[in-house]
């Protein structure tokens, strides 16, 4: 994993595969690493971004879904 000013980079070493988070999904991993758990990491977005509160924790979710998939994210 390696932070740019766009997001966040990671490469799958195994695959070779990358893939590129931008500012908010770059957010959602520093949450869940900090220790915050889908929920609250969802919540913090919904404070953030308030019109888009179902969006918001829709979007987590589908984000860890995407990561737990690709193998950088264990479940």
């Amino acid at each position: 994993m390696v932070e740019s000013e766009d997001g966040i980079v990671f490469l799958n070493g195994r695959t070779g595969r990358y893939w590129q988070l931008n500012g908010t999904g770059s957010e959602v991993v520093r949450l869940l690493l900090s220790g915050e758990t889908v929920e609250s990491a969802a919540t913090r977005l919904q404070e953030q971004f308030p019109g888009e509160t179902v969006q918001a924790v829709s979007d987590v979710h589908a984000l860890v879904r995407q990561l737990q998939d690709a193998k950088l994210l264990a479940r």
